[in-house]
């Protein structure tokens, strides 16, 4: 029999350094794999639901402005399954961080500017159902042309009472807006001249 070697020389503690680059150089599982290419893949596919205009803002690499183009025209289930893994596939060439940012801020606006829009209805409709509403939205914006303003909400609850189209209320609804609008600008205007 030969006897056995040991190790005397070497020194068996516990490295942290050695342990983290172990743990670093782990191969990513294949879960890991299909969950990122699965997100590449929806990503692509929402990039072919925006219009042109935007898609072009995004500053995207010729193939993918192209495979996206493409993508609308194709109608068959089985190749529009091949065209999103292909899209998938070009989405992991590039970086997608920015791309993701400018989607968040889109749809941020998108957000914000259907509350602002909610918040104009719920000023028309109360007005409409009741004249009270009237001194205090005059209240908040006091640059406001109360007597044309009067005179669509009369007209409105004509419209209402008559059952005709709600042409008044739209005309309301515009008035509002531009009110509001011309309201922040004038804030904003403000506001700059006093931190001058």
């Amino acid at each position: 029999m030969k006897p056995k070697k040991t190790n005397s020389g070497i020194d068996f503690s516990y490295d942290a350094n050695l342990a983290s680059k172990l743990n670093a150089e782990e191969p990513i599982s294949k879960t890991q794999l299909k969950a990122e290419a699965d997100q590449q893949q929806a990503l692509g596919v929402r990039l072919t639901e925006l219009p042109k205009d935007k898609l072009l803002k995004l500053d995207l690499p010729d193939a993918v402005v192209t495979a996206v183009l493409d993508s609308k025209k194709i109608t068959a289930n089985g190749a529009t399954r091949r065209h999103k893994q292909y899209l998938g596939r070009l989405m992991r060439e590039i970086d997608n961080a920015p791309i993701l940012e400018q989607l968040a801020r889109w749809d941020g606006k998108h957000t914000a500017e259907n509350a602002y829009f909610h918040g104009l209805e719920r000023w028309r409709d109360r007005m409409i159902e009741n004249v009270d509403v009237l001194a205090e939205f005059i209240a908040l914006y006091p640059q406001t042309d109360i007597q044309q303003l009067r005179t669509l909400i009369r007209n409105a609850q004509k419209e209402v009472a008559a059952s005709k189209p709600p042409k008044s209320s739209r005309e309301i609804f515009k008035f509002l807006r531009e009110i509001m609008t011309l309201e922040t600008t004038s804030d904003d205007n403000f506001d700059e001249t006093n931190l001058e």
